[in-house]
């Protein structure tokens, strides 16, 4: 256990909560929104199965990896040096800058999850009420807040890798 430290523990968490973080975001987007579509067209089980078993329990852990990440990530941006005024108000240079930029990302990105995502999958799943109308903005709200999570990942990954290992960009 010789070099582990605080930093290197706060950054393992950060990155082991962010794959989970991410990785549901892709397999929402790329595996059950597609599966999802193709069940509505079968009527046994159809999307059923999809959205009262699986869903459910994959956005407990999506919306809870997000808020992980995010709280290792401003320990690790203490912990780095940077600290979190640094990176918010982007005052840092060159990798500074760019974790400053990666934070940004990753706080819209939660921003989605718990304000848009998550309201609107509880309506889209029957967790609260709602009518055929709230539950078709929802539907809309909620996919595009996903897609834009997804494409807002590519960038917030290259920075997040960039800073750790000391790419110029």
């Amino acid at each position: 256990m010789e070099g582990l430290n605080i930093l290197s523990l706060t950054v393992w968490f950060h990155v082991m909560a962010g794959i989970t973080w991410i990785g549901l975001l892709y397999y929402f987007n790329f595996v059950q929104v597609p599966a999802v579509g193709q069940a509505l067209a079968d009527k046994d089980p159809g999307p059923a199965a999809i959205n009262k078993y699986v869903a459910p329990r994959a956005l407990l852990w999506f919306r809870w990896a997000a808020l992980a990440t995010f709280l290792t990530g401003l320990s690790a941006l203490e912990s780095t040096g940077v600290g979190i005024v640094t990176a918010f108000t982007l005052s840092g240079e060159g990798a500074a800058l760019w974790i400053g930029i990666g934070a940004w990302l990753g706080t819209i990105m939660l921003f989605n999850v718990w304000v848009l995502i998550w309201p609107n999958q509880k309506k889209i799943l029957g967790m609260v009420e709602a009518s055929a109308d709230q539950i078709a903005t929802a539907k809309k709200v909620a996919l595009m807040a996903s897609r834009t999570n997804t494409l807002l990942s590519i960038p917030m990954l290259m920075f997040m890798v960039s800073f750790g290992h000391g790419l110029p960009m």
